[in-house]
């Protein structure tokens, strides 16, 4: 189809809310498109039939992260025709397998297509190195800066070399000093930014007081022999919390400071996610990646994801099991908005019951049980529907917001300001009303143009 050399960006998904990231960039008769992810919730994905261009029409996919809301798509997009290159860094392209496995079994397909389709991702995708500028193809050049979301992470930066044009999708930002991960790199300035706005309106705690209220929630909760609920996403979440867990119990610095936690309590922790386990198992050999302290913890002996009373649950019987297993204990479970998984059979048995306790360590979009949950909560005669099961809310509700994955507001500013020149204009995406208003109007009042 024709089009303008003048360089067009569409926003087929994550506009105006959080999940479903999916952006076209249309420059020098290239279709070029930033993630392509699942939209959950309320969130709408738009049917890639009503697309601005079909999927055999691509030429390039970066991939900013391995999160399901950011490549959730991609089998479809294969399964459709998708024959162009697939771009990430290299531990987005360890993940994408792991992550995709998923997706594809709920997509009706027999084992042969299923196969195929992971074929032509790993035939497609191509990892590549932060900090390094690449020719995407002649006049038109790329790179890729951490992003401090999830192991991976990154923004992508693409300059149109002949046109003097360049465009940065922030992709997810992480907040600071995050467990594992490197801080959010400064990127380049560029003309456009398109930034996420996840937690435009709200401020997290710091990493030490986020540490020390996981604990007080945890002894607290533990202390009356219920179970604590903690849903969590494979990727990312889960992997933070155990290392947190792990400082708790192994660091000096909080030894005796929360007793239920200690090793001599014999309160154990289940991690009861086969996909996280298996995360977490490539977050290990991923750890050329990891941040200084996790990296000199692991030379060091301390391995910062394990430590003496934590258990992996794999096998369905197993998880059936640990359903049987009084308290206290902790249960790690997804998936990390209630949508579905093990962490719903947990819920459907345990929310009833005041002596338990739920933790929410993430985002819950608008429309999914976790966001149900946290809302009802709070009602008297609170409830939520888990698969078709009208479940009591009596359990005790907890939001520890500082393990968000995401950047706060200042966070998101500082990161802009962090540009050596002032983008012409910023776009914002990747949130809901609400928060994109409030970014907007603190970027606004620093002298930003800011659509969105």
């Amino acid at each position: 189809m024709p089009m303008s050399r003048r360089p067009k960006i569409i926003h087929i998904g994550a506009e105006k809310c959080v999940t479903g990231s999916c952006h076209l960039l249309q420059v020098k008769g290239l279709n070029i498109m930033v993630d392509c992810g699942l939209a959950q919730g309320h969130d709408a994905g738009a049917p890639m039939e009503s697309w601005p261009v079909r999927p055999d029409q691509l030429d390039f996919l970066f991939l900013t992260h391995a999160h399901i809301d950011h490549i959730g798509r991609l089998p479809e997009l294969i399964q459709k025709g998708f024959k162009g290159e697939i771009i990430a860094t290299h531990a987005t392209k360890a993940l994408l397998e792991p992550m995709l496995s998923d997706a594809l079994g709920f997509m009706s397909l027999n084992g042969r297509d299923i196969a195929q389709i992971e074929k032509s991702i790993d035939d497609l995708s191509w990892g590549f190195e932060y900090n390094i500028r690449f020719d995407l193809v002649k006049g038109l050049k790329f790179k890729l800066f951490p992003a401090g979301h999830i192991l991976g992470s990154c923004s992508v930066h693409l300059g149109v070399e002949d046109q003097a044009w360049s465009v940065l999708f922030s992709g997810d930002l992480g907040a600071k000093d995050t467990p594992i991960l490197p801080d959010p790199q400064n990127p380049e300035p560029a003309d456009l930014v398109v930034l996420e706005s996840t937690y435009g309106d709200r401020l997290h705690d710091d990493r030490v007081h986020r540490i020390q209220r996981l604990g007080r929630v945890l002894n607290r909760a533990l202390a009356d022999g219920g179970k604590v609920f903690i849903p969590a996403f494979a990727l990312g979440r889960t992997q933070e919390l155990l290392y947190e867990m792990d400082r708790l119990v192994s660091d000096r610095e909080w030894q005796g400071a929360f007793p239920m936690l200690d090793p001599g309590a014999a309160v154990p922790v289940f991690v009861d996610t086969p996909l996280g386990l298996n995360i977490t198992k490539i977050y290990a050999g991923l750890s050329e990646f990891w941040d200084r302290e996790a990296g000199e913890l692991y030379r060091s002996g301390d391995h910062p994801l394990k430590f003496k009373g934590l258990y992996g649950v794999e096998r369905s019987r197993d998880h059936h099991e640990l359903m049987r297993v009084p308290g206290p204990a902790v249960i790690i479970a997804g998936s990390g908005m209630c949508t579905g998984g093990r962490i719903v059979n947990h819920l459907k048995a345990g929310l009833a019951k005041p002596e338990n306790d739920v933790c929410f360590v993430g985002y819950q979009a608008d429309g999914t049980p976790g966001r149900d949950i946290q809302r009802y909560a709070r009602k008297p005669g609170g409830y939520v529907y888990l698969d078709g099961q009208k479940v009591e809310i009596k359990a005790s509700i907890h939001v520890l917001t500082g393990y968000s994955a995401h950047a706060d507001q200042n966070g998101l500013v500082e990161w802009v300001q962090a540009m050596p020149q002032k983008p012409a204009a910023i776009k914002l995406v990747h949130g809901e009303t609400r928060a994109r208003r409030a970014l907007a109007r603190v970027l606004k009042g620093k002298g930003y143009q800011v659509k969105g």
